[in-house]
């Protein structure tokens, strides 16, 4: 027998209707597979504290900061620690706690493995918890230089302290005068931003870690926010819940590459020689290889979240 709505239950549901299609489908993985994690130690606490108690996880390892830099060198390293920890772990799934960092991520493919990677374009991305967010605020502040517990932990932001320590770099190696020209050169960028934004998920923030992010805004001049992020989207990637809107899902021998709208990145198609999408890593190098060496990376901080 079935029961009739009541007025409220109606009314609920017609009013919960206009939303319904921004609701992210989540499954609950009862059994996740067994799974080795890769990280950019920009994100090591956030990844140790929410995989603490997932012992489906057999492995983590985690890559520097700055490898961005150098997409072909990301490549690489990144290469060559999914190929040992096939090797040496053997597990069902290999996840990328990375974004495309410059396309430096392009290319990577597994053997064994399927390869789980978050549609984003770096891990800004995974702090805020997905791309729309990303999306949103950058189309709404667009000077943004952003400012987290691990970016400020592993390397030095834009602020007076970088600004010593470069300028005495400089002077050691060119000479007064000239460290001083190469100064207002590296200071050219600073019209380009005009906003600090702090973001965590709630994890490894400090009151000091703000503050010096606010000192920083207020010698460059530029406005201050602070941003609280959702782990919603490194908890999924760690647990197994890997929908296609958030994740792209990658068998062994598959890889992918950057596209030119919402999804970010894609599985490779038949210009690679398979119409199945799976490559061998002489192809993935001299396709993309060749495609990020030719990008000349900007020696100046506006390359750091790429």
């Amino acid at each position: 027998m079935r029961h009739k709505k009541s007025k409220f239950q109606a009314k609920l549901a017609e009013s919960a209707e206009p939303f319904a299609k921004f609701a992210i489908k989540f499954t609950q993985v009862t059994n996740p597979p067994k799974t080795a994690v890769i990280l950019c130690s920009v994100l090591e606490t956030e990844v140790e504290h929410f995989a603490r108690d997932l012992t489906h996880i057999v492995h983590i390892a985690k890559l520097p900061q700055g490898l961005h830099d150098d997409p072909p060198r990301l490549r690489r390293e990144l290469q060559s620690l999914v190929d040992q920890i096939e090797s040496e772990h053997s597990p069902e799934v290999i996840a990328l706690v990375y974004g495309l960092c410059s396309r430096g991520t392009e290319g990577v493919f597994t053997k064994t493995s399927r390869l789980v990677i978050p549609r984003a374009h770096d891990c800004i991305t995974l702090l805020l918890g997905s791309k729309e967010r990303y999306a949103d605020y950058v189309r709404l502040h667009p000077g943004t230089y952003w400012y987290s517990p691990g970016w400020n932990r592993h390397h030095i932001p834009p602020g007076p302290e970088r600004h010593r320590l470069l300028y005495e770099e400089y002077r050691d190696k060119y000479g007064e005068d000239n460290a001083d020209y190469l100064m207002q050169m590296e200071q050219n960028w600073f019209t380009t931003y005009d906003r600090a934004t702090y973001v965590d998920m709630g994890v490894g923030a400090t009151e000091d870690d703000i503050r010096f992010t606010k000192g920083c805004a207020e010698w460059l001049k530029w406005n201050f926010d602070r941003q609280h992020g959702t782990p919603d989207l490194l908890k999924a990637l760690l647990t197994g819940q890997w929908d296609e809107e958030r994740f792209l899902v990658l068998e062994p021998g598959q890889t992918f590459s950057m596209t030119a709208d919402e999804r970010i990145i894609d599985i490779v198609d038949e210009r690679l020689g398979r119409e199945t999408g799976r490559i061998t890593e002489r192809e993935s190098d001299e396709r993309f290889g060749q495609e990020t060496g030719r990008i000349d990376i900007a020696r100046d901080p506006s390359a750091d979240h790429d």
